[in-house]
């Protein structure tokens, strides 16, 4: 009789912890996608940058600083290995996208361009994607976060090396500053 309470309590355990493991995994699996959602977004708007500067090259010849950071920062971001560099790399091309499209405002025949606009509203559109993405991605990562870090699945998380994961975060002040809205 006591062999079986021991045996059905060592069963009970190994379900409790296949069904922890099993739910780590599904977590684990669904940042992933999450990430993975964010780079088809990405890739969008990769490819779409370099019509972007060729069309804007010809209007912007005095801003050829801003244009080369746009490269570079796109270059960057699709050379990035880790999470960490890869949310870095990508906040410092928006920035880069964001200033071209401010300074693509001193010229009137640029915002005039049907090229231009057509790419301006496929990047914006793009943006918003990116942004849908990186909420859904981080809701992901708190689940699994939160997931991996109570009790018991702390432990069972410990055994089998499920390790935090980022949040996809602002890591510029400046962005988390609200805008300056003027109607002077």
């Amino acid at each position: 009789m006591g062999l079986w309470i021991v045996l059905g309590v060592v069963v009970l355990g190994a379900i409790f912890v296949i069904a922890i493991y099993n739910g780590l995994v599904t977590m684990r699996n669904q940042v992933k996608n999450g990430w993975t959602q964010i780079d088809v977004q990405l890739k969008r708007r990769y490819d779409l940058i370099p019509n972007l500067l060729e069309t804007v090259k010809g209007y912007m010849k005095h801003e050829q600083q801003v244009l080369e950071n746009v490269t570079k920062f796109r270059s960057q971001a699709m050379g990035a290995h880790s999470a960490g560099e890869r949310i870095e790399a990508e906040n410092q091309l928006s920035r880069a996208l964001a200033n071209v499209m401010a300074v693509a405002e001193n010229y009137p025949e640029l915002k005039a361009n049907q090229n231009f606009l057509a790419l301006q509203e496929e990047l914006t559109s793009t943006e918003n994607r990116i942004g849908f993405s990186r909420q859904h991605y981080n809701d992901t990562v708190m689940q699994y976060n939160n997931k991996r870090q109570v009790f018991p699945n702390v432990i069972i998380a410990g055994m089998f090396n499920f390790g935090e994961e980022p949040y996809w975060q602002i890591t510029d002040a400046a962005e988390r500053a609200a805008p300056k809205v003027s109607f002077a």
